[in-house]
């Protein structure tokens, strides 16, 4: 096939005054309106359970989150019921463990970053004024697995089966748990961490490439911003965590000491690796609850943020400085003062970008003309507790005070005051602004008011005696405690008032379930606010933005009047939909100029089937069911394949799309241009961040351990790691050199390539496998962190060769073309990043033991 001659943009843009004047015939207008319904309608009856709309994801999403945080809750009524009065015997102290251990969980793994990404799916299109989001697929896929592992992990109290080493799973307590309890939680939160970064790729992706045309990076919404940082702070902070849980569960399930001081061992790694995720997580949450405040703010105060730029780079630096303060939670574990006094200057560093976006609020709130709607009562509400939570952490901060009321109940007062001024408060905000956009109903003004009362009370109520409680000695943790302690009437006060936080949430379930047939149509913009996701439909549709408009300001609804009449006119781009599919723009990363019309995909039941196989993968090991795990990962595989293979980089039947006002776009692109290429970019930074912590495991081992390795223990070959450091290397340029091949039109040289680098992979994969047969990882840490460095380097090598044969059979059957390539373009990135892990892990493997 010969290559079209015009393959970009062709026609004016941007677009003049005189063509948005230009008006459309109300025929015209009818028509398309009706193609784009036609187009968006979401399945109906019972194969609703397929749709992939982000209007129907995230509000699923969204819910099941916040069901997860009122189970959590629950668990916390029923803490606090034990903890009321002195020597109590309502909870057994291990059903008291279940209780504390999921309590933690639920809310940090199943609530707080999911119902990030749940508002962010829901409304970011619409901040954006889109479509969709770039792979409503994926958006599916992390949803079901999100669910399948959330009820698999909670329902585990239904058995008397939960965990009970706590939320942060300390070993040796945790590796050495009777019971399938730890197991659960390892494979079950990883596998609802796969969620958590396919819903970080999907965002990334959507912020950066799917931006109305003209939307440049330094105009878009603050809330955009934010998920960028916060997507990006998830690809860095949660693949340690699963590079733990992956040498936890192969302690836990073969015997390989990791964190067993008895053989080389040291369970100081598994706090690295879990607080190097852990406290970034506490900013994962606390700048998306900052984000709603940035676009509540403006609208009350009905005038523009105040230093915008200054909040950008400060939600950058907070997100940056996140990842030096893991350290803030170890003051006692013997580290040496110098590393103490490092990590408690960069703890109180963070509080200084974080100081100055909460004064840019408050000096917009001082410039403009405040409104006190109910979003910003709760706003108000969230930036009091916040500031007290933060000045405790400051005082956390400084090691000496550190060490009198660590794991004591100071402790769990600065925490529930940093998440719940830093989230719960923000996020109910959101609802309270964004349900008018999400369901087209207001919410009640006196409920809410009741709701904000009580919990803002019951709250206060409950933790700030904590902080006493805690200066006076009660350690977190206790499922009782002696009368003579004197801590009594401090828990029964806290007691009381965390039932007043429950009646709150009650009349907030309450406003949200009750029914609102009755109430009159809202108005489209109630709040009067200026951003984009305003000019939605009302009553609903599905498509998202009726026409894609040009951007060229920051609050395009206050700046130009006529915006949401000419969207709704479809004066602007891709107003139609000729042939029935579902499309979105994809515009440049730094200025959004149009590149090209992507077709996105729509129902399916291929990714709820997917999830199934892959919770099936994660959850058969948790009970020691190897067979039906291995059974179930490969029908995950095919289903995968299936997926990509029938909805993902195929040729389009038209090359060239009319987007409107004389622009045309060309419908397929391969290489940056593409959203598929940046998601793989993406994802494997997220990879190759796991794959350093394991090796940082190696070369911490080798820095805290004199017998690391022991003088007498047996390396790996290194003819057989030089051999498959050879193969896979070769590999990789073979892969490349197809890419090359194929768009010269050298097909036949390209095919040839893309049959022996399989060959070159499965060669390196055994020969690595083999160089390692003479340790034995039950002995000792040293041989085990070499056969975990060989697992890793295996699978993704193993997970290359499939690909390899996917653009094969792409090449053999016609998908892969040298023009439509771009499924070349993204193994070829996969292998760039597989090709520098084999280069690391050979270094490690074959030659670090002898420099050491």
């Amino acid at each position: 096939m010969s290559e079209p001659q015009n393959t970009g943009p062709q026609g004016p843009y941007p677009p003049s005054a005189e063509m948005l004047a230009t008006p459309v015939p109300q025929a015209q207008q009818e028509r398309s309106a009706a193609e784009l319904r036609a187009a968006w309608a979401p399945p109906k009856g019972w194969r609703y359970v397929t749709a992939v709309n982000n209007s129907e994801i995230g509000l699923w999403y969204a819910l099941s989150a916040f069901g997860f945080m009122l189970l959590a809750g629950v668990l916390g009524l029923l803490i606090r019921l034990q903890l009321a009065l002195p020597e109590n015997d309502l909870i057994s102290a291990d059903r008291f463990n279940q209780f504390f251990t999921m309590h933690g969980s639920a809310m940090m793994f199943l609530f707080a970053v999911p119902m990030f990404e749940a508002i962010a799916i829901l409304i970011l299109p619409a901040l954006l004024g889109g479509r969709d989001m770039p792979f409503p697929r994926l958006s599916a896929f992390g949803f079901w697995c999100f669910v399948i592992g959330g009820v698999f992990v909670m329902g585990s109290l239904l058995f008397n089966a939960a965990p009970t080493a706590g939320w942060f799973m300390y070993p040796p307590l945790a590796t050495q748990d009777e019971g399938p309890g730890s197991d659960i939680w390892l494979l079950g939160l990883s596998f609802i961490e796969i969620a958590s970064i396919a819903a970080a790729v999907e965002l990334i992706v959507g912020a950066l490439k799917c931006r109305p045309p003209g939307m440049r990076v330094n105009i878009m919404p603050l809330y955009a911003w934010y998920v960028l940082v916060v997507g990006g702070m998830i690809l860095f902070a949660f693949p340690p965590l699963i590079a733990g849980d992956f040498l936890f569960e192969l302690e836990r399930s073969f015997d390989w000491p990791f964190f067993d001081p008895t053989r080389g061992g040291d369970p100081m790694l598994w706090q690295h690796l879990f607080w190097i995720f852990g406290h970034p997580e506490v900013y994962i949450v606390f700048l998306p609850s900052i984000a709603i405040a940035a676009m509540v703010v403006p609208t009350v105060a009905r005038r523009p943020i105040v230093g915008y730029s200054w909040i950008v780079l400060s939600a950058v630096g907070t997100g940056f400085l996140s990842f030096g303060l893991w350290v803030h939670h170890m003051f006692t574990t013997g580290l040496p003062n110098i590393s103490l006094g490092f990590f408690s200057a960069a703890s109180e560093a963070v509080v200084i970008p974080t100081g100055i976006q909460l004064f840019a609020f408050a000096a917009t709130l001082i410039a403009g003309r405040v409104k006190m709607s109910l979003p910003m009562l709760w706003i108000a509400g969230a930036l009091a507790i916040f500031t007290a939570g933060g000045l405790t952490g400051v005082m956390l901060a400084i090691a000496p005070f550190n060490w009198q009321v660590h794991d004591t109940y100071f402790i769990v007062a600065h925490l529930h005051y940093t998440l719940f001024g830093g989230m719960v408060f923000p996020v109910i905000a959101g609802i309270y602004y964004f349900f008018p956009f999400i369901r087209k109903k207001m919410l009640s003004e006196r409920l809410g008011r009741w709701a904000f009362w009580l919990i803002f009370t019951g709250f206060n109520v409950t933790f700030l005696p904590m902080h006493l409680t805690g200066l006076l000695g009660m350690p977190r943790r206790v499922f009782t405690y002696p009368e003579a302690a004197g801590w009594g009437w401090l828990n029964m006060i806290s007691t009381l008032g965390a039932f007043v936080i429950a009646a709150g949430f009650a009349v907030f379930v309450w406003d949200l379930l009750r029914p609102k047939g009755a109430q009159q149509q809202m108005p489209r913009n109630p709040w009067a606010a200026g951003t984009l996701e305003w000019s939605h439909n009302i009553p609903a549709e599905y498509w998202g933005a009726r026409s894609i408009p040009h951007i060229t300001s920051r609050y395009p609804l206050w700046d130009d009047p006529d915006l949401v009449a000419r969207m709704d006119a479809g004066r602007y781009y891709l107003a139609d939909s000729p042939h029935g599919h579902r499309e979105t723009m994809v515009t440049s990363v730094i200025d959004a100029s149009p590149e090209l019309v992507q077709r996105v995909t729509g129902p399916t039941w291929i990714t709820l089937l997917a999830a199934l196989f892959t919770g099936g993968a994660f959850i058969f090991p948790t009970f020691h069911m190897y067979a039906p795990a291995l059974v179930s990962g490969a029908f995950a595989l095919v289903c995968i394949l299936y997926w990509l293979w029938t909805s993902t980089a195929r040729p389009p039947a038209h090359e060239m799309r009319d987007a409107g006002l004389g622009l045309s776009l060309p419908t397929y692109a391969s290489g940056p241009k593409a959203v598929g290429w940046w998601a793989v970019w993406i994802t494997m930074l997220g990879d190759a961040t796991a794959f350093a912590s394991i090796v940082f495991g190696f070369f911490f081992y080798w820095t805290s351990k004199p017998d690391f390795p022991p003088e007498d223990a047996p390396h790996a070959a290194p003819e057989l790691v030089a051999l498959a450091v050879l193969a896979l290397t070769a590999s990789w340029a073979l892969t490349l050199a197809a890419r090359q091949w194929n768009a010269a039109g050298r097909i036949g040289r390209a095919r040839a390539a893309l049959i022996t680098a399989p060959l070159l992979t499965a060669g390196g994969a055994s020969a690595l496998t083999l160089s390692v047969q003479a340790l034995e990882p039950t002995t000792h840490v040293y041989p085990a962190i070499i056969w975990a460095l060989m697992i890793w380097v295996v699978a993704h090598a193993l997970v290359g060769l499939i690909m390899q044969l996917y653009c094969l059979a792409g090449s053999l059957t016609g998908k892969l073309t040298p023009r439509y390539d771009a499924d070349l373009w993204n193994i070829t990135l996969f292998w760039h990043f597989l090709c520098l892990t084999v280069l690391v892990a050979g270094a490690v493997i074959g030659l670090a033991p002898g420099v050491l």
